[in-house]
């Protein structure tokens, strides 16, 4: 019989201070003006993001819920200003990305630029493998488990409050003996174990963002608004860190599936925007939706009804009206995975080939229009 191999021990990565890194894109060179004139649209595209915006309206006026869900591509093409317009409008409920779009924000926030060359840092050991950034992810998820927060407003508030405050190992391992059964053991033990491998002491940890009023995470918190990350354990760089720790990503992203189904429940006649995300927006929808129903039939309600989804992204819609329901197995457009799995949610759903930038940017134009 084969053995099973031991696991790769990430403990002894060498990791390199982030300023050392060779970043592509500057926070201030990408940034859009929010009051900038946007980009043309085609007339199509006009059409969708005129009936999103009415659609957005209506909703907020009967108090139904908006959620935007976007990919980490709105950050790096300088889409944050225009989401923190949305934000500051009341236009937004609630917000949700991956593990990427996290981190883009957070580098961003920190140090005005982010970004790297995969092709040639995987070469040499160095793609991720950047301490400031693994460190201070993993210090605001592991320190938010114990308040307890999910992974987004963890990191919100890490860059609101420039830090985190931890406390004592002794007081972390006195409350485990105390009360090993109770609901934060779990957040607890991670919080222990990572300050003793790396030696970090108990009390403040101050991490300045002098960037944050660019953060989408920031802006979120500060209004109040939910935002949500739902990562993939080893799809992000700081897997490629000493301190990756998979049980406290995940028990954020746990936290943070629930407060995305609080989201789900609010959309009976509400909105949902998918930008530029074709795998987590509908991937994690579709479970939420799906549990939001199970619990509302227990109930005795009815299901999650009357809402509208607009998906924007740069692939061909597969030249199907897309509000027409899902089109035969005959058709390309059948095998369009993500717009396939939107048009299965209920509602109607709209498809817009369209930059994410040059749609949130008309969007905001749109919604502030009277």
């Amino acid at each position: 019989m084969q053995t099973i191999p031991n696991p790769l021990d990430l403990t002894r990565l060498k990791v390199y201070p982030l300023a050392a890194r060779k970043s592509l894109s500057a926070i201030e060179e990408i940034l859009v003006k929010q009051d900038a004139p946007p980009p043309p649209a085609s007339e199509f595209n006009q059409s969708v993001i005129g009936n999103a915006a009415n659609a957005i309206r209506k909703a907020r006026a009967r108090g139904a819920g908006v959620m935007l869900l976007y990919g980490a591509h709105l950050v790096k093409n300088g889409g944050a200003s225009l989401v923190r317009g949305l934000l500051e409008g009341g236009w937004i409920t609630h917000l949700g990305t991956n593990g990427a779009g996290s981190i883009h924000d957070w580098e961003f926030a920190f140090q005005n630029w982010s970004t790297e060359s995969v092709e040639q840092n995987v070469a040499t050991g160095t793609f991720g493998t950047w301490d400031e950034t693994g460190r201070n992810l993993h210090l605001a998820i592991l320190s938010g488990g114990l308040r307890p927060e999910g992974y987004g407003v963890s990191l919100g508030r890490f860059i609101a409050e420039d830090g985190t405050e931890l406390p004592s190992p002794d007081s972390l391992e006195e409350a485990l003996r105390r009360e090993p059964a109770h609901p934060l053991s779990p957040a607890r033990a991670e919080l222990l174990v990572a300050m003793r491998t790396h030696g970090l002491a108990g009390g403040r940890i101050t991490v300045r963002h002098p960037w944050k009023e660019t953060s989408i995470f920031y802006n979120a918190f500060r209004n109040g608004v939910p935002l949500t990350v739902h990562p993939g354990i080893g799809y992000d760089i700081i897997s490629n860190h000493p301190m990756f720790n998979g049980a406290a990503i995940g028990r954020g992203a746990w936290i943070d599936f629930r407060l995305f189904g609080t989201a789900v429940e609010s959309l009976d006649g509400g909105v949902v925007l998918s930008v530029g995300s074709a795998i987590m927006a509908p991937q994690v929808f579709e479970k939420s939706l799906s549990c939001v129903n199970n619990l509302r039939l227990q109930q005795g309600r009815p299901i999650i009804q009357g809402h509208q989804i607009f998906v924007v992204d740069l692939q061909d819609g597969g030249n199907w009206d897309w509000t027409q329901g899902e089109p035969p197995k005959e058709s390309a457009a059948y095998y369009l995975r993500f717009c396939k799995s939107f048009s299965r949610m209920g509602g109607r759903m709209h498809y817009a080939q369209c930059d994410n930038v040059a749609f949130l940017h008309r969007l905001l134009h749109n919604l502030r229009t009277p």
